[in-house]
């Protein structure tokens, strides 16, 4: 690249902090660096247009887990490792909705709810599991979490029964990313789009930093990259694509809230008067595992079919959109926020709830230096 004089002068010398990612991790990782160092120069590289991975193509749910899926959590971590993982989700939301403001994400509490289906006894398990997930959740919300109410909503194809979280609650992810972007900019955050970092070597005092357009030099490097994590030697995180439809606005929607069906691998929501559905890498968790921003039929065609079948089964309605985006995940749910070396610290590995703890992951990456 080509750059004047002006260009290196005013972006790219004197960096102290360069994070890679402008995500939600990477805002608020910034946000909370100029909060404790005023003065400082920090420089965020994007490789995206856009936000790359997940923080502008997720479903905008803002929830904990649903009944299922902290059940099946237990199996791989303890009860005081799923509290805090839950707890860490609530604090999260928190600080976003502190930071924004909830007029300003749109930020609605309509309940989280869990389908479930007739072929399996997923719903039983949860009915003898209820009441000690509640009473261990308890410290947290201050009365029980998850009851059963009958479906009201017109659902086929699953049992009549659903599980209910009035806590969970659900924002609009355009404004909340737009809203954040606007406050670095404002803050003095620098912000270069389609930047990738290929490769950074270390010295004492700073990092050399290889980008596919230019080289600098920072004092400290600081890595929010998630699901593309790998590509730069962060081994624990591994790509999970995700896939979304989204319908047409539909006369007269009943569905309101956020909605999990199968363990969580597949969930929709209300907005702006249509129903975004999303899901199914569990039909093939190796082809999903990516970071390849594509659709596939097999996927696609599944979405279609519970669309039809499921949720508006009686409902006429147009598919007008589809998109795919990237999560980080690994063997466990607890994010890595961690230093790597004299000058390089990394916060990754959300695991599909970056609306919940990507403020949180920001700021305690932050909190490293």
């Amino acid at each position: 690249m080509n750059l004047s004089y002006w260009e290196i002068k005013s972006w790219l010398t004197n960096v102290d902090f360069t994070i890679v990612g402008s995500g939600i991790v990477g805002l608020n990782c910034a946000l909370q660096l100029k909060q404790r160092f005023p003065k400082a120069n920090i420089l965020i590289l994007e490789k995206g247009m856009l936000p790359q991975g997940a923080s502008t193509k997720n479903a905008g749910f803002a929830c904990f887990g649903s009944l299922s899926e902290v059940i099946d959590d237990l199996k791989s971590h303890s009860q005081e490792e799923v509290f805090q993982l839950v707890k860490k989700r609530i604090d999260g939301l928190q600080l976003l909705r502190k930071t924004l403001g909830d007029d300003t994400i749109n930020y609605q509490q309509l309940g989280g709810y869990e389908l479930f289906s007739k072929t399996d006894n997923l719903l039983e398990q949860c009915k003898v599991k209820r009441d000690s997930i509640n009473s261990f959740l308890k410290p947290l919300f201050q009365q029980d979490v998850f009851h059963f109410q009958p479906n009201s909503f017109g659902f086929k194809n699953c049992q009549d029964t659903l599980s209910v979280n009035q806590f969970e609650g659900q924002i609009d992810t355009g404004q909340m990313m737009t809203a954040l972007l606007q406050l670095a900019l404002s803050s003095g955050i620098k912000i270069l789009n389609t930047i990738t970092v290929e490769d950074f070597s270390e010295d004492t005092n700073s990092i050399k930093v290889k980008t596919n357009q230019f080289e600098l030099t920072t004092s400290k490097l600081l890595i929010a990259t998630n699901g593309f994590a790998s590509a730069l030697n962060i081994s624990e995180v591994k790509p999970a694509r995700a896939q979304v439809l989204i319908t047409k606005p539909i006369d007269n929607l009943h569905i309101k809230g956020t909605f999990h069906l199968d363990q969580g691998y597949y969930y929709f929501r209300n907005i702006d008067d249509r129903i975004l559905f999303g899901g199914g890498r569990n039909l093939d968790f190796k082809g999903e595992e990516t970071t390849e921003l594509k659709l596939t039929e097999q996927i696609q065609s599944k979405l279609e079919e519970l669309l039809k079948t499921t949720i508006l089964p009686n409902t006429p309605y147009e598919i007008e959109h589809r998109w795919t985006g990237i999560m980080g995940v690994g063997q466990q749910k607890k994010p890595i926020v961690k230093q790597l070396s004299n000058n390089v610290y990394c916060g990754v590995r959300l695991g599909g709830m970056g609306i919940a703890i990507g403020s949180l992951v920001g700021k305690e990456l932050a909190d490293l230096l």
